[in-house]
């Protein structure tokens, strides 16, 4: 699989929010505003790439014994340097991520990519598939959290878009809200994905209407028997 697939993979066909349901937790945590959105997403891309940089390094020298306490070290250490920059440069943004900027750590989505790709690829390969799944995990996070600010609050980043005019739907503010914009993303996602699927079928199967609809798997088929 060349560079360029092993990107875009994690950005559409094998998004790690809305096609592998991944990092769900911060999704609907942080996703009140596009602004804390955006952020979770740029410090979860931060360490996973560098996570999955180093784990492609050190692969062959982690036994295979302790490999997954070692990679949460590593996970680790970034999540702590991604936190002092915060503290440093984005003080506000820090204290609205809280505990789920410390529980990057733990996210299924960058122990999954370290144990599944990292700890068996080369550092090119990590890098796009790092990237990829990060991008991927930022863009879910920003629609969501758009949809919900603009819905919920009348803003977008911190811009009023009501002009006192229309009120906010409060709903989309509330984790309720989170989830029910959330599910329809998913939702939505996985149509189109089903869509796809079905338009790269061939013969009568592919077809919704079966056999009396086909114009090209029957007809082929009758043209090769006559």
């Amino acid at each position: 699989m060349s560079w360029s697939k092993e990107f875009f993979k994690g950005i559409i066909k094998e998004n790690p929010t809305l096609v592998m349901l991944l990092g769900t937790c911060p999704t609907l945590a942080m996703t009140s505003q596009a602004v804390n959105a955006l952020g979770m997403g740029i410090a979860t891309t931060f360490v996973l790439l560098g996570s999955c940089i180093v784990i492609s390094l050190l692969k062959n020298i982690i036994p295979s014994q302790v490999r997954l306490p070692c990679y949460i070290v590593i996970i680790a250490g970034f999540v702590t340097l991604v936190s002092f920059l915060l503290q440093v440069y984005l003080p506000e943004l820090y204290s609205v991520l809280g505990v789920f900027l410390s529980l990057i750590t733990v996210n299924c989505i960058i122990l999954g990519r370290a144990e599944a790709f990292a700890s068996k690829n080369t550092v090119s390969r990590s890098i796009a598939d790092a990237l990829g799944m990060g991008i991927g995990f930022t863009l879910a996070l920003l629609l969501v959290g758009s949809v919900r600010e603009i819905l919920g609050m009348g803003s977008w980043f911190g811009i009023d878009l009501t002009f006192g005019v229309l009120e906010p739907i409060l709903l989309f503010a509330t984790p309720a809200g989170g989830f029910m914009v959330f599910g329809f993303m998913v939702a939505v996602v996985n149509k189109l994905s089903h869509y796809q699927i079905s338009k790269k079928k061939m013969g009568c199967e592919g077809c919704p209407g079966g056999c009396a609809s086909c114009t090209s798997g029957c007809s082929e088929k009758k043209e090769g028997n006559d």
